[in-house]
C-alpha cells in the first residue's frame, strides 16, 4: 500500500439511471469551485470500456477525442475538467479497463506474476487504485475529484467501483466523499410530478456495490421545492444540506455559480471538517459569467463538417467559438452544415446569412469535395475562415487546385497516386500532443494573431503533413507560410492568405488550448474578423 500520509481529500462523483447526466460537467463545477477557493486541485476520470482509448473510435460512437498536452487521446469530458476545472489534465489522470487489462495481461506474459493466479481482486483493482495513488502522490492536492464513467449498476465498471470501496477503508471516511449524481424524472400530462424514484434506486444500487453516498446531486429540468429535497434527503439518508440541484441551465459555464448559491463548498467543507473563511467567494469566476450575460451582439459562424449530426464530436470546437464570443462581447450562433451535399451550385444559398467558416479536424475522404467547395466560397467571397488540422489541409489542397491550377491536387490519404501530393504520411507515426509552432518571421499575420510570440505550444493530433517542395508555389500566389515545426522537417503548423480579412489555419488544434480566460488567438482572431466586417 503506498504513502498514505499526505491529507488529499478525494471526492468521487457516480452518475445514476442513465449516461450523458453531466457528471463531468458537475465534476468540473466543483473543481472550480475548490479552485476558486484556494485550493489544489485535480481531477480523473475512470472509464469502464475495453477501448484502450477513444483514439480509434468513431465520433458517431464517442464524440470528440481529446487530446491531453503530453498526448494521450482520451474523454471529451477531459476538455471540461480544464475548461470549466481549471486544471491542467495528463493523460495519466484518464484509466479505462482496456488500459488496466492490457497492462496486467502484458505483465502476466513477462512473467511478472511469478506464476500466481491473475484476479481481479487484488490485481485489477491493485492497479486501479495504483493509477489513483500515483496521482496523489506526484502533486500536492487538497483535492482529487474522481470522475465514474457509465452508469452506476453496469457490469463493466464494478471492478472500478470494487478498488474505491478498497481505497475508502485505506484511507478513511474523513478523506473519501462519494457524491450520487441522478435525474429527477419529469412526467407531464395530468401528472405533472417530478419523480424521485429512479435516483433512489440509483443511490440503493450504490450501496449494494459498497458505496454510501453521502451527498446527492438531483439534475432537472425543472425547479425543485424543498419537499422534494426533503424527501430524497429521507430516503436516502442523506441530510437536506447536502443535497444539491443541477438544473438545466442556459450555459453549462453557469454550473459553478448556481452549486456555489446553494452552499455546496460549505457541504464539502462540513464534511471534510475544514476551517472555511466566512468571505469565501467564487467572484473572479462570476466575471466571467457576467461576461456571458453582457454579450450582446450577434454572430453566425457555420461549422462545415461530415460528423455534424453528433456535436459532441466538435465538442471543444463549439466550446472555443463561444468563449471567443464572449471575450469579444458576442453571442455565437453556430449553423451546421453537411459537406456531403455540398456544390458549387448550392454552397451560397447554404452558406447564406453566415459570418464566418469554420472546418474542424477529421480524417478520411467522405465529404471532402463539399468541405473544399465551402473553402473556396469562402476565399473568393472574403468571408474569415478557420481551418483547423484537416481544415488547414483542405484549404491548401483547394487552392492548389483552383489558383495554382493543379486540378488532381490532393493530400495521400485520399488519393496515393496523385501527381500533386499537397500532404504526405508522416512515416508511420502519429504526431500526439503539445509541440512547438515555431514563427517564420515577426512581420507576418500570426507573429501578430499569437501576441507577437516567436514560439507557441499547440497541441496535435495528425499523420499527414504538409509537402515543403511546394512552399514556393504557394508563395508566390500569395498563401503564406507563417509558422514551422521545431523539429528537423521544418513543416508547416500556420499558414494563410493575410490578403483576405481572415484565412487562417493551423495544423494543430486551437480549441484544446482555449480556456474561460483566453480563448486561443485563431477562435477571437476569427470572431474580431467577423464582428470587423458586421459593421
Amino acid at each position: 500500500m503506498p504513502n498514505l500520509n499526505n491529507n488529499t481529500k478525494i471526492i468521487i462523483i457516480f452518475g445514476g439511471v442513465y449516461s450523458s447526466l453531466g457528471k463531468g460537467i458537475c465534476a468540473s463545477s466543483i473543481s472550480r469551485i475548490l479552485k476558486e477557493l484556494g485550493n489544489k486541485v485535480q481531477m480523473m476520470k475512470l472509464e469502464p470500456y475495453l477501448n484502450i482509448d477513444p483514439g480509434l473510435m468513431s465520433p458517431y460512437q464517442h464524440g470528440e477525442v481529446y487530446v491531453t498536452y503530453d498526448g494521450g487521446e482520451t474523454d471529451l469530458d477531459l476538455g471540461s475538467y480544464e475548461r470549466i476545472g481549471g486544471n491542467r489534465i495528463s493523460r495519466n489522470q484518464y484509466v479505462t479497463s482496456g488500459q488496466i487489462y492490457n497492462e496486467i495481461i502484458q505483465e502476466e506474459r513477462n512473467g511478472d506474476y511469478n506464476g500466481k493466479t491473475v484476479q481481479v481482486v487484488p490485481h485489477v483493482t491493485g492497479k486501479i487504485k495504483q493509477k489513483i495513488y500515483n496521482i496523489i502522490s506526484s502533486q500536492e492536492l487538497d483535492f482529487l475529484i474522481i470522475e465514474v464513467g457509465g452508469t452506476v449498476g453496469d457490469l463493466e465498471s464494478l471492478a472500478m467501483i470494487e478498488s474505491l470501496c478498497e481505497i475508502n477503508k485505506e484511507v478513511g471516511k474523513e478523506r473519501f466523499l462519494p457524491i450520487l449524481l441522478a435525474p429527477l424524472i419529469y412526467l407531464g400530462g395530468t401528472s405533472g410530478e417530478l419523480k424521485t424514484k429512479p435516483a433512489q434506486h440509483a443511490y440503493r444500487e450504490l450501496c449494494k456495490l459498497g458505496i454510501v453516498a453521502e451527498m446527492m446531486i438531483l439534475r432537472t429540468e425543472q425547479d425543485i421545492t424543498k419537499d422534494v429535497v426533503e424527501k430524497m434527503g429521507f430516503h436516502c439518508h442523506i441530510p437536506n444540506d447536502y443535497v444539491f440541484c443541477a438544473k438545466t441551465l442556459p450555459n453549462v459555464y453557469m454550473l459553478p455559480d448556481s452549486l456555489f448559491e446553494q452552499d455546496i463548498h460549505k457541504a464539502i467543507y462540513k464534511y471534510f471538517k475544514l476551517p472555511l473563511s466566512p468571505k469565501a467567494n467564487i467572484n473572479e469566476w462570476k466575471k466571467f459569467t457576467n461576461s456571458i450575460k453582457e454579450a450582446k451582439k450577434k454572430v453566425v459562424i457555420a461549422i462545415v463538417g461530415k460528423y455534424i449530426e453528433l456535436h459532441d464530436a466538435y465538442a471543444s470546437v463549439i466550446e472555443s467559438i463561444k468563449l471567443a464570443g464572449y471575450e469579444n462581447g458576442a453571442s455565437v450562433e453556430l449553423k451546421w452544415i453537411n459537406s456531403e451535399p455540398l456544390t458549387d451550385k448550392n454552397v451560397k444559398s447554404s452558406l447564406k446569412g453566415i459570418d464566418g467558416i469554420i472546418v474542424p479536424g477529421g480524417f478520411g475522404s467522405r465529404g471532402v469535395e463539399g468541405i473544399m467547395v465551402a473553402i473556396k466560397y469562402a476565399r473568393t467571397s472574403n468571408i474569415p475562415y478557420l481551418g483547423i488540422c484537416y481544415g488547414m489541409q483542405l484549404a491548401m489542397i483547394e487552392f492548389a487546385r483552383n489558383v495554382l491550377g493543379w486540378k488532381d491536387a490532393n493530400t495521400t490519404e485520399i488519393d496515393p497516386n496523385t501527381s500533386h501530393p499537397i500532404f504526405k504520411y508522416i512515416d508511420g507515426r502519429m504526431r500526439l500532443g503539445e509541440q512547438k509552432c515555431v514563427m517564420v518571421n515577426k512581420k507576418n499575420f500570426a507573429y501578430k494573431l499569437y501576441n507577437n510570440q516567436d514560439i507557441v505550444l499547440q497541441r496535435h493530433r495528425h499523420r499527414w503533413e504538409f509537402n515543403n517542395q511546394y512552399l514556393q508555389d504557394f508563395a508566390k500566389k500569395g498563401f503564406e507560410v507563417y509558422a514551422i515545426s521545431s523539429d528537423s522537417e521544418k513543416t508547416v503548423e500556420m499558414a494563410g492568405i493575410p490578403s483576405l480579412s481572415f484565412f487562417f489555419g493551423g495544423q494543430f488544434h486551437p480549441e484544446f488550448s482555449s480556456s474561460p480566460t483566453k480563448a486561443d488567438p485563431a477562435f477571437s482572431g476569427l470572431l474580431k474578423a467577423c464582428l470587423k466586417k458586421k459593421k
